[in-house]
């Protein structure tokens, strides 16, 4: 078994740092290449047309905060944090890096398409019962959805 490209998704916890961990290593021990996504989930930001508070009804100032600048925001987070992970875990190795809009199960399954990904590496919070049923679960999607093997990675 070889394998050449090796996906990890990260965020800015420490579940996805230590799937990185495990990701670098693997990759080193197969001489495979790196690629890291970080998905930006859209903010949702109120229209407001009224100018009111649309909980309480009372005049809203303004946020000071436009959409592009928190789009900017979110951006910035997202470089600083495939930089920190290349910084701390990389050394050497060339990382090809991925930042994605959207849904983050759906852009990890998409940046491991237009990577030729042959895993995805991916951590997890570690939800079950109805706080999964609530929350949702990004790991399990990719693995529910993904064409290649996925390994998700537990926080020990």
């Amino acid at each position: 078994m070889t394998i050449n490209k090796i996906l990890i998704a990260i965020d800015n916890s420490a579940y996805a740092e230590h799937a990185a961990e495990y990701g670098f290593n693997i990759a080193r021990k197969f001489n495979a290449g790196v690629g890291l996504v970080n998905i930006i989930e859209p903010a949702m930001m109120p229209q407001m047309t009224t100018g009111a508070d649309p909980i309480m009804g009372m005049p809203m100032q303004g946020t000071g905060i436009e959409e592009m600048e928190l789009l900017d925001i979110q951006k910035n987070q997202s470089e600083s944090i495939v930089d920190r992970t290349i910084k701390k875990f990389a050394g050497d190795m060339p990382v090809t890096h991925f930042t994605e809009y959207g849904s983050t199960a759906d852009g990890i399954i998409k940046c491991g398409k237009e990577f030729k990904a042959e895993l995805i590496v991916i951590g997890t919070h570690g939800r079950s019962g109805l706080d999964r049923l609530l929350m949702g679960s990004v790991a399990e999607h990719v693995v529910r959805h993904s064409e290649v093997p996925v390994l998700v990675v537990p926080m020990s």
